[in-house]
């Protein structure tokens, strides 16, 4: 297998790097905040704000930044992108009320939306050589699988010991960094102008349409119901984008990248996908905490194994895989792993045990490492080497949405089935981990659906990565 050169194991270090920023400060916020609140005088329902302004700017951005890249220069609007992030976690970090800090979270998702949206576009147009592809995007599906839980532990650490301004203060010499080497190692190429893609009311439309179904997920605790007038207007706006695109001369986002199964399948099997993989992320943990009494150490310790195993699984065995059986089998291999560890958890007893209940799930779970950049390879086939940003920004957008939307769901699936436990006497921890059983049910099911889009919309390919990979040139 083909080793990474030196001037492109740089540029894959500046590209993981924004990424991982990225999902860190997806999550890196959510421990820090009561201390916060404490500092700040947050209202209580006011609080999720935090989070959900930086969700609503990255998600509902992702796609037209995306495009952005492709029509601007994809290096450009990464730089760019780096240079909005790093000084919004600035303000961020002196933020001294909460609206000055809310508002810095938003620029923070704007920042974010144009960095990663076009870090995947970057990735597939540098490793050329199938070899050398196959390792970048094993590096690059860790960087998303270990992320959110190092943000968890990473935001504990920071808080605890100097304060929680430096959840974002942390950003700004880590940006710095990243912004001068990305000058020297990422590819310059000029795009054909805004010209070659202006759509504005296309633009307004999806941005809208994105935000609004983003607001609906991340509010249906507190809505309930009521966020499917949010869901309705997101639909709306949505359909009217697609049509825009259908007939406008200059589309944001070209249809074709549509017509490809690999594309559409892979994105498909993300949503599914991702939404019952973050049961594991965050309702593990809770099971953890909140069932068997664990502290947080404790539970990061008890998580280590699952960390540890889709590290050594998407570094080092997802690239000899994936040469020799392509990126649809890797992933459908990867994801029976991870519906076998949804099924364990689906039983998990009130006592459960470490060693019996807990730790297999830790090691099937290294699926992750399997399934992520497997979504990866095959959500970035078919693009051409002139719309390659739009459908990085395209696979991000469906990531946010699985993840949010999974996160949602599942914590409002748990909570209500807990409510009805304990109106039928149970007891407070028996009431829990019946919520969270209903839980890990339902991701099951969401692996299963997602395992049978894989088998039957996906081609059955003997090409190996380089070949599901292969740009198309791009048409003058």
């Amino acid at each position: 297998m083909s080793r990474i050169s030196p001037s492109r194991r740089l540029a894959l270090g500046v590209l993981s790097t924004a990424m991982l920023m990225t999902i860190l400060d997806g999550s890196i916020v959510t421990v820090a905040l009561p201390a916060i609140q404490r500092d700040l005088g947050f209202a209580p329902a006011d609080l999720s704000w935090t989070v959900n302004a930086y969700l609503i700017a990255y998600g509902g951005l992702l796609l037209l930044a995306g495009r952005l890249g492709d029509l601007l220069g994809r290096r450009a609007v990464f730089l760019a992108g780096n240079v909005v992030f790093t000084v919004a976690s600035l303000l961020a970090g002196v933020a001294g009320d909460p609206a000055t800090l809310i508002g810095a979270r938003f620029l923070q998702g704007v920042g974010s939306a144009m960095a990663t949206a076009v870090v995947l576009g970057i990735l597939v147009t540098t490793f050329t050589d199938p070899g050398e592809r196959a390792k970048a995007i094993g590096v690059f599906g860790f960087t998303g699988a270990a992320g959110a839980s190092l943000g968890a532990v990473l935001g504990g650490v920071l808080t605890d010991a100097l304060g929680w301004h430096y959840i974002f203060l942390i950003n700004i010499p880590i940006g710095v960094v990243t912004v001068a080497l990305a000058v020297r190692a990422l590819p310059a190429e000029r795009g054909p102008g805004l010209s070659g893609g202006a759509d504005a009311l296309g633009a307004l439309l999806v941005t809208a349409g994105l935000m609004l179904g983003i607001y609906g997920v991340v509010q249906i605790e507190r809505y309930g119901a009521g966020v499917l007038w949010f869901g309705a207007a997101s639909v709306v706006s949505l359909a009217a984008f697609l049509v825009r695109q259908a007939t406008t001369r200059t589309p944001l986002m070209p249809l074709r990248v549509l017509r490809s199964r690999a594309v559409a399948g892979a994105n498909l099997v993300q949503v599914l996908a991702l939404g019952a993989m973050f049961a594991f992320q965050v309702v593990v943990a809770l099971f953890m905490q909140q069932v068997l009494r664990y502290d947080a150490l404790g539970t990061g310790l008890a998580m280590l194994p699952a960390a540890v195993s889709i590290a050594v699984v998407s570094l080092f065995v997802y690239p000899r895989l994936t040469m020799r059986f392509g990126a649809r089998g890797v992933l459908l291999a990867g994801l029976a792993l991870l519906i076998g560890a949804m099924g364990w958890l689906a039983r998990v007893p009130v006592d459960a045990r470490y060693v019996t209940d807990l730790l297999p799930v830790m090691v099937l779970i290294m699926g992750g490492g399997l399934v992520l950049p497997a979504l990866t390879t095959l959500g970035m086939s078919g693009a051409r080497a002139d719309d390659a940003g739009l459908v990085s920004g395209l696979f991000n957008t469906t990531q946010q949405i699985g993840m949010a939307t999974g996160v949602a769901v599942l914590s409002t699936l748990a909570a209500s089935r807990t409510e009805g436990l304990l109106a039928d006497g149970a007891s407070g921890a028996v009431a829990l981990a019946g919520g969270y059983r209903l839980a890990f049910t339902v991701s099951f099911v969401l692996l299963v659906a997602a395992f049978a889009v894989g088998l039957l919309v996906l081609r059955r390919s003997r090409a190996g990565v380089g070949h599901e990979v292969e740009l198309q040139p791009e048409r003058t």
